[in-house]
């Protein structure tokens, strides 16, 4: 196999999805009998991080959890589904939502309790930002994931800026 199958210039989003399941056990949870909701941060974390090592297939580090929706609470004893996809590649960054489902193990029915969006960016073994493939969507939902991510980047670094400024001002940061 050639450098340029291995790596090439455009990714379906299929060819990076990531799919964990994880059972919940008393150690993962609150004294109500609840899942932490730090340890499903670190679910989400690691299944968003599969589908951007995937995709870049180089190092990936999580720069942003960009929005969590905690919807319902999980239970001891539930099995946890996580699903992550790429929407979007930038230069070197990208990013990948996480939808998150509850199966209760004695009907099999299946529960949506939450749904994130990460930002990675790909690094060599040195912490040098890596040149990304870019995402090619396929579907109407994957087109419609691919260009609300442009909209969320746009926002992230307005939102950057101001928060910079801010520091500026108050002299939170050197200049």
């Amino acid at each position: 196999m050639s450098t340029t199958e291995a790596n090439p210039l455009v990714r379906t989003v299929a060819s990076s999805q990531s799919e964990m399941t994880e059972v919940i056990l008393p150690n993962d949870a609150n004294t109500l009998g609840n899942l932490l909701g730090g340890r499903l941060m670190h679910f989400i974390d690691l299944t968003g991080a599969i589908a951007a090592y995937r995709h870049s297939r180089t190092h990936v580090v999580t720069a942003a959890m960009d929005h969590i929706d905690f919807i319902q609470p999980v239970h001891v004893g539930d099995l946890l589904i996580l699903k992550s996809s790429v929407n979007r590649a930038f230069n070197s960054s990208l990013e990948v939502g996480v939808k998150v489902w509850v199966e209760d193990p004695l009907t099999g029915t299946h529960l949506h309790v939450a749904s994130a969006y990460l930002v990675f960016v790909a690094v060599d073994e040195h912490g040098r930002r890596q040149k990304l493939p870019q995402v090619q969507p396929e579907t109407p939902d994957e087109i419609r994931r691919y260009n609300d991510a442009l909209l969320r980047r746009q926002h992230r670094e307005s939102e950057s800026a101001r928060r910079k400024q801010e520091r500026r001002n108050t002299g939170l940061t050197r200049v």
